[in-house]
């Protein structure tokens, strides 16, 4: 029997209660979204769930982490995993099951990603019969602040649990529902998120003489920025600086003291983030010297995500399982996304190959009707945005079936005599 047929029969486990109980399940995590290591309700909720399965469920894995591991004797050890923490951003999507936390979203999908490995979990755990090895379910904390995964391999993970022999996983984007994508090789970013500081020195709005002004130091450095990429970086290479924050002051008549940026800088390639990371440096400390700033300024680093690269024949014998359950016609190849994920971190430390792939989760009508008007970029609602909704259906059957199918991929044959 093929790896596909047993999918095929596994995923006939995929009833009506149990699509039932993912969408509860999801629109309960989507309403109740909580910040990175602050997950506590999340995976108290996660822990209950996979014990009442038969996994063995230890909590408090690199802080808030879960960790489920279901053994079915003699076989390759699987890690499946699915980060769940949440975004500071307001909910505006008006849905009956929106965030009740203020200020607080799962505006990237997490709650997506928790419930279809939950329901790949349920569906091995009733089809024991016909695959053998070890599930290791892992829920990640603080995939947003790129921290969760070191933290959990930091925890002594696989230590704990045993070393995988593949890490499988899947993030909803603004694609198709009813889409898989996933490109080999290189294929998130490398991210930098950077905070600076530019020291000026207040006085009254009326005399601007008496100071140094940090607001208009700040304003020239933003400016300057934007020259990076154009100026400095080959139009071969990718990168991308944003500053998404700039603070400073408190009332219109006050030059303040002090102008605060942060920055999120994204690369392909070593040598164009050191290129560009020295770029920024020179810049800040550049501007601050025009201005005739008599402290220089700080550059402290927030957050790092490393490279995210897929294994290649990884990539090929999963997507070629999946393609054979769903389609190969609803595979895509999305190429290298200037976004970042931590998740390759548990391949890096473990040695072994990682296939990570995105799910479509727009309505097929709409996105099409988007597509075709040119106007997806402001009528589709992307990841992090506070309008950001995943269709359920077919988002979480889908996302179930291609997880289960690239796990049974990976495991053992039916145990079960020929």
């Amino acid at each position: 029997m093929t790896a596909h047929d047993t999918a095929r029969q596994v995923l006939a486990g995929l009833d009506t209660t149990l699509n039932q109980d993912l969408e509860a399940l999801y629109q309960d995590l989507h309403a109740h979204p909580e910040l990175s290591f602050e997950e506590h309700r999340t995976a108290a909720e996660v822990a209950r769930r996979t014990r009442d399965l038969g996994y063995e469920v230890t909590e408090g894995v690199g802080r808030t982490g879960v960790v489920a591991r279901l053994v079915n004797g003699e076989g390759p050890t699987v890690l499946l995993r699915a980060d769940f923490d949440a975004l500071p951003v307001t909910e505006r999507t008006g849905l009956p099951y929106a965030s009740v936390n203020e200020g607080v979203m799962h505006a990237c999908g997490h709650d997506v990603h928790v419930t279809c490995l939950f329901g790949t979990m349920a569906l091995l755990a009733g089809a024991r019969e016909r695959w053998s090895g070890t599930v290791l379910a892992v829920f990640q904390p603080a995939e947003e602040l790129g921290q969760g995964a070191q933290a959990m391999v930091d925890d002594d993970l696989y230590g704990r649990f045993g070393t995988p022999d593949v890490v499988l996983g899947q993030h909803v984007m603004a694609l198709p529902a009813g889409t898989v994508a996933c490109h080999p090789g290189l294929a998130f970013a490398a991210t930098d998120a950077l905070q600076v500081r530019m020291f000026g020195r207040g006085d009254h709005a009326s005399m601007p003489e008496a100071s140094i002004d940090p607001v208009v130091m700040a304003a020239s450095t933003v400016m300057r920025l934007q020259t990076v990429v154009s100026r400095e970086i080959a139009s071969r290479d990718r990168a991308v600086v944003t500053v998404g924050a700039l603070q400073a002051g408190t009332k219109d008549n006050i030059i303040p003291d002090e102008a605060r940026l942060q920055l999120n800088i994204r690369t392909h390639d070593p040598q164009v983030r050191r290129t560009v990371l020295d770029a920024v440096e020179r810049i800040v400390r550049g501007e601050a010297a025009v201005a005739g700033a008599q402290q220089d300024p700080e550059i402290s680093t927030l957050h790092t995500f490393p490279l995210m690269v897929n294994d290649h024949e990884a990539c090929a014998r999963t997507m070629a399982a999946i393609g054979d359950v769903i389609g190969h016609d609803r595979l895509t190849d999305p190429g290298a996304s200037s976004g970042s994920e931590d998740v390759g971190v548990f391949g890096t430390s473990a040695n072994v190959p990682v296939c990570y792939w995105l799910l479509g989760g727009v309505d097929p009508g709409t996105y099409a009707k988007a597509d075709a008007a040119g106007t997806k970029s402001h009528d589709i609602p992307q990841n992090h945005s506070p309008l950001f909704a995943p269709v359920m259906r077919p988002t979480l059957t889908d996302g179930v079936t291609a997880l289960t199918t690239a796990a049974l991929t990976w495991l053992g044959p039916d145990p079960r005599p020929a």
